[in-house]
């Protein structure tokens, strides 16, 4: 591991996370509860189950997060199947703080990290941070809440960052509130905010712009269906994936029909511990298997046909082929136009000491 990279590593509930970590999975278990205690217990299962290292709620009351006025996203709409004003939906989809203690208990045996969204605001955030929190988790649209980022920061607890639906400059302004408040533990995740992305939306290559420009780890909180994108985010240098996680897409609420269900989930994780694997390091060099093919495929000079001692070596009398074991086809050219020292039988390896 390079210095550069041992200064980016950051804690959260004894896993480090780096360019040179295995990849940080959440499962997003968010609303899919709808707000009760078996369903909240059951996506904790499916997620340990799937090999997530984290799962990640979101802490709030409605009354904390939208006005009476507030309107449902089109999405939400789409998959609740009706109308209503966004205060109603959330209050269906609280999860009550008595709970968390259990939930807790549960995902410390069931050896996940518990991670939670202060989705409402600064109370959240005492909340989180009182019952021993490792990470705040803010989701896409508290990256312009400066004022709670930078209350958060003050904690000293690393800050993931969602950035769905923001510009670079909004980005560097959230970083640049946290690291002010005395907060280098950051991490950015690329996203976009549609429920599900169209893959014409995803923009990935944004990742590593937001890296190179901020200087922070980043990541990708995945919208999108299938896997392929949070692998292609894995192999560009991701350090974490984020994902939606149902039991169920067709249980009613605003978010299970563009989150995964648990055999999705399971093969993204799979998918995902792969590409460290298959990325391997910089260096190129024959891997351990391609040893035993050297000798057999690649080629030697070799006499074409017999030469006798003194006679000099050409393009007729020499020839490259099969196997490797002997001097390399560079030297070809440089043996032409010298003398062979002995007697050579045709389809011999030629030897130094031949000429």
């Amino acid at each position: 591991m390079n210095r550069k990279n041992k200064l980016n590593l950051i804690n959260i509930g004894g896993k480090l996370i780096g360019a040179d970590q295995s990849v940080f999975i959440i499962a997003e278990a968010g609303v899919n509860h709808n707000g009760r205690l078996d369903l909240a217990l059951k996506l904790i299962d499916e997620a340990a189950k799937a090999g997530a290292d984290a799962i990640k709620f979101q802490t709030f009351r409605a009354e904390q997060v939208v006005t009476e006025s507030g309107k449902m996203a089109e999405y939400q709409k789409k998959n609740i199947g009706k109308s209503e004003s966004q205060i109603s939906m959330l209050k269906k989809l609280e999860l009550n703080e008595k709970y968390y203690p259990r939930l807790i208990k549960y995902a410390l045996k069931r050896k996940i990290i518990f991670l939670s969204t202060p989705h409402g605001g600064f109370e959240s955030v005492d909340f989180l941070n009182k019952i021993g929190i490792p990470a705040f988790k803010f989701g896409s649209g508290d990256l312009t809440n400066l004022p709670l980022l930078e209350y958060a920061a003050k904690f000293r607890r690393p800050m993931i960052v969602s950035a769905g639906m923001a510009t670079l400059d909004e980005i560097k302004e959230a970083v640049r509130t946290i690291r002010k408040a005395g907060n280098n533990k950051i991490v950015i995740l690329h996203c976009t905010t549609d429920y599900p992305c169209p893959l014409e939306e995803v923009n990935l290559s944004a990742m590593a712009e937001i890296a190179k420009k901020t200087g922070v780890l980043t990541g990708y909180s995945d919208h999108t269906l299938g896997s392929q994108v949070a692998v292609m985010a894995s192999a560009l240098g991701a350090c974490m994936i984020e994902k939606h996680l149902t039991l169920d897409k067709n249980i009613p609420g605003p978010d299970h029909k563009a989150s995964a269900n648990p055999e999705e989930f399971k093969a993204m994780v799979g998918q995902v511990r792969k590409v460290k694997l298959i990325m391997g390091s910089p260096a190129k060099k024959p891997s351990k298997n391609e040893l035993a093919y050297i000798p057999v495929v690649r080629k030697s000079v070799v006499s074409a046909a017999s030469i006798k001692k003194g006679e000099t070596f050409n393009k007729i009398n020499l020839a490259i082929k099969r196997p490797g074991t002997g001097l390399a086809p560079k030297y070809f050219l440089k043996i032409i136009g010298k003398t062979a020292k002995k007697n050579i039988k045709a389809g011999r390896l030629i030897k130094k000491n031949d000429y």
